[in-house]
Parts: C-alpha cells; structure tokens; sequence
C-alpha cells in the first residue's frame, strides 16, 4: 500500500531531472499521474519507465507559458480522472548573464516558465479543488529563492517570486482544504549537471530520487498540515556559513 494511492497528480517538467524523479517516486507510492512539459519523446520515456508501477499515466505535452494549453491539460485531465489531487509545478528555466547585458527576451523567457507558468496552472487547479473539497499544491523552488548566485537575476528573482506566489495560494485556498507549499532543493544531479564538465558541478550533490522522498513527503500530509517551505541540500552543499 502506497503513501498516495489512488491520487491523481498534474506534474509539469515532467520529462527529464527532477520531474523524471518525482514522477518514478509518485508511481512507486500509487499516484496516477498526467505528465507535462513541451517534449513529447521525453514525455513518453517518463511513462514508459513507471508504466511497471501499475498506476494510470496520461501524456500531455503542454506550454506551461500558454493559457489555452494549460487549460487544455486540466481539462484533459478532468475528462480522464475527474479530480486532480496534487499539482507540482516543476517546469524550470535557467538562463542569465551579468546583469547589465542580460536580454528583455532572456528575462521574459525564465519569468514565463517560472512564474506565469505555475501561476497558470494553479489558477487551473483551484476552483477544481474547492469544488471536490481540497487539494495540494507543491511549487519546486530553489536555494536561489534565499541565498542569490551570481550571473542570475532572471532565475533569482523568479525563485523569490514563487515563494510569494505559495503564501497567496496557501492563504486564498486556506479556507477551502487547498493547501499551497514550495520545496526549495539545493544541488541536484540531473542529467544536464551529469554531462556538464564545470567546476561547480563537482560540488556535493543528490539524486533526483532523493530529492523526491520530500516531494513525496509532503504530499502525503493530510490537508489540515501544511510543510509551507522546505530546503533539502545535501549536507556538504557551501549553503550554511557562506561570507
């Protein structure tokens, strides 16, 4: 018996990293789960590793950035489950530069799919959680959102502004069992950190499957308890005491 069994989760980045990891850790707990994100063969890799879990799984590549995809993959999602208990709003952009040279369309891109893009699916996923009486909404963060790295306002300030985004969810969706959190994660071995040769990516790091026991976690709280934010990091990660 499984932590989430017979949950249905919107989870959007979906495809690759953390999404990858969260939706495996669903899966194994008994979440049926409609993953999102704009590529659809990644998509497909996500559903065919879990499809051994025994849970319903449903593909939808999505913009998280455009209203009528996004109210496309809620209504898909009604149509196929007529519920949706969990939505992690995960997709993520990370892009920056020194400030003074950084583009309006470079800062329009990270805010969208950062931003707008939980934005949007929250505001799909609201009144169908009050109507079916709650429901849990889990933002995926970042360190970034408490402790700034250089080069990367966009991302920076998206980061702080989810946090912001949480507590007006959490406090409108109070009253109706809607619960709203953010898991802020530290360093993550992704694929992308995986390829990558640079110097940072050798500092301490955790799988995406780690970091998914949190997700999981909080998920399966009951809605009269909220984690409002949580930092998972692995413990050697120069986060603590940094000058």
């Amino acid at each position: 018996m499984g932590q989430l069994d017979g949950k249905v989760t919107i989870l959007t980045g979906a495809g690759t990293g953390i999404g990858k990891g969260i939706a495996r850790g669903f899966a194994r707990e008994g979440s049926h789960l409609i993953l999102a994100s704009r590529n659809q063969a990644n998509l497909e890799e996500t559903a065919n590793e879990i499809s051994s879990s025994g849970v319903k799984v449903l593909v939808v590549p999505t913009d998280v950035t455009d209203e009528n995809e996004v109210k496309a993959l809620f209504a898909r999602t009604m149509q196929e489950f007529g519920r949706v208990d969990i939505l992690i709003n995960n997709s993520g952009a990370f892009d920056g530069g020194p400030f003074e040279e950084l583009t309006l369309e470079t800062w329009q891109k990270v805010l969208g799919v950062n931003l707008t893009g939980p934005f949007l699916c929250a505001r799909e996923a609201m009144p169908i959680m009050k109507k079916q009486g709650g429901g849990r909404i889990i933002n995926i963060g970042s360190i970034s959102a408490q402790m700034c790295r250089p080069n990367s306002a966009p991302y920076n300030t998206t980061k702080h502004g989810l946090v912001g985004l949480t507590k007006s969810i959490a406090l409108e969706g109070r009253d109706h069992n809607v619960v709203c959190s953010v898991l802020h994660p530290g360093n993550v071995l992704t694929e992308r950190r995986a390829a990558s040769a640079k110097a940072q990516d050798a500092e301490p790091m955790m799988t995406v499957d780690e970091l998914a026991l949190t997700a999981i976690t909080m998920a399966a709280l009951p809605l009269h308890v909220n984690v409002l934010e949580a930092i998972v990091l692995p413990t050697q990660q120069a986060y603590l005491g940094r000058g």
